[in-house]
């Protein structure tokens, strides 16, 4: 699937893009699921708002359960002082999580296709398995920001072997907070680590190394349809989303079942199988 060239770059840089790689009516199928979802989601929780700046995740059960259920965030901005929404629910919705890729048919059979295992087959995975899946919308007006992060910091193996498929739903710029990188960051230590100890969370720092800063990083603007895949280590971020355009996104985590998954991982399979990308 992937050119010696586009391995290569992986390698050295931490990242390939694979414009256009996914047909638009498959990125319109999955689009169109994930407002049928929001429009069925009835509020259970408190606890249902996501941000980025404050990781500490202790007690909440709405997001720690969610790990094997499908369940809809609001935006960190979506509430004003008064605790009304500030537009309509549907605008308001952070993303969807965090197991659309095993209890919705139509995320499922998207997550399964063969050429993702292919990618990633090709960077080295020996036994993939997919782990997490969310559906990211980055409202306009209110979209929230996404802070300086690695993933491998929520995926934590030994050897590290997590892979991030970041699908583009709707065209990424950087008006509606498109994604950034730090090139050739994954080739630098892992910052921090998300543990979990029974209801408790923690974010253990692990080097000190800075995080990258937009003077520093590469801003990742494409089109519907294209692919981002990157390295577990490789720092990553996305702005807020101050404009009228939504930024809508999908994204894969896979873990090679070659390596050791952490059990302070907050994303455990206990109930729903893994699996790979053949397995529909």
């Amino acid at each position: 699937m992937l050119s010696a060239k586009q391995i290569q770059h992986y390698e050295q840089q931490g990242y390939i893009i694979l414009n256009d790689l996914i047909p638009l009516h498959k990125i319109e199928s999955i689009k169109q699921q994930a407002n049928k979802l929001v429009m069925q989601w009835a509020e259970d929780s408190p606890d249902h708002v996501f941000t980025t700046k404050d990781n500490d995740r202790s007690d909440n059960n709405y997001f720690l359960e969610s790990a094997e259920k499908i369940r809809c965030f609001f935006e960190e901005e979506a509430f004003n002082e008064q605790g009304k929404l500030v537009q309509d629910r549907a605008l308001c919705i952070n993303k969807i999580g965090h197991a659309l890729h095993q209890l919705d048919p139509v995320f499922r059979e998207f997550s399964h296709q063969k050429v993702l295992g292919d990618i990633v087959t090709d960077l080295g995975m020996v036994s993939p398995q997919i782990r997490q899946s969310m559906y990211i919308f980055k409202q306009p007006n209110i979209g929230g920001e996404v802070n300086w992060h690695q993933d491998a910091s929520f995926f934590f193996t030994t050897p590290q072997s997590v892979i991030t498929l970041w699908f583009a739903i709707e065209d990424a710029t950087i008006e509606n907070g498109c994604l950034w990188v730090e090139p050739t960051g994954h080739l630098g230590p892992l910052r921090e680590r998300f543990n979990l100890h029974g209801t408790q969370t923690t974010m253990v720092n692990l080097d000190e190394t800075p995080w990258p800063t937009e003077q520093s990083g590469q801003s990742v603007e494409v089109k519907a349809g294209s692919l981002v895949v990157f390295q577990g280590r490789l720092p990553h971020y996305s702005a807020p989303n101050r404009s009228a355009k939504s930024r809508q996104a999908f994204t894969l985590h896979v873990t090679d079942g070659e390596s050791e998954y952490a059990s302070e991982n907050w994303l455990q399979a206990k109930t729903l199988p893994l699996h790979g990308f053949n397995n529909v």
